[in-house]
């Protein structure tokens, strides 16, 4: 009678509800929220949000999207900055520019953008370099271990 299976259970963590755009809903304008959003029709313009964006196998993006993390099955085209992790399933089809702090693809996803990969949360809303590249720090590990010859012991600097 008073156990705790009776609680109401805690909605995202950020927002409330997450918000859906169903198959053959059409919208064209720009949408912000605080709470996740999953697109199974087409937004034709800017999506701001600090949960996570799933654009379902049939969705299709066009414009600008910000968010923390976003699942891709359908479409995207124009400028996608998530600042944690991008996942790509394997019916993805996305063009333009993405900037990403970790990038997961599956085999057979169509990713013909141009991409920057910056640290966790680091992803600006500037579009400076849109050149494939990595951080700073992952970069110095290659250079130095490339350097290092495999059979001598790692030196201290």
């Amino acid at each position: 009678m008073f156990s705790d299976n009776k609680k109401p259970k805690a909605m995202t963590e950020l927002g409330g509800q997450p918000n859906r755009i169903e198959k053959h809903t059409k919208i064209k304008g720009d949408i912000v929220s605080e709470a996740d959003f999953r697109i199974d029709g087409k937004l034709n313009g800017n999506l701001k949000t600090s949960g996570k964006v799933v654009i379902g196998k049939d969705g299709y993006i066009h414009g600008k999207v910000e968010c923390l993390n976003a699942d891709i099955e359908g479409n995207f085209n124009g400028e996608l900055l998530v600042s944690e992790l991008l996942t790509l399933k394997s019916s993805a089809f996305i063009e333009g520019t993405v900037a990403v702090a970790k990038l997961a693809v599956e085999p057979g996803a169509t990713f013909n953008a141009s991409c920057t990969m910056k640290g966790k949360g680091a992803v600006s809303t500037s579009a400076g370099n849109t050149s494939a590249s990595t951080s700073s720090s992952s970069s110095a590990y290659k250079s130095s271990s490339a350097v290092q010859n495999k059979n001598e012991p790692a030196k201290a600097s």
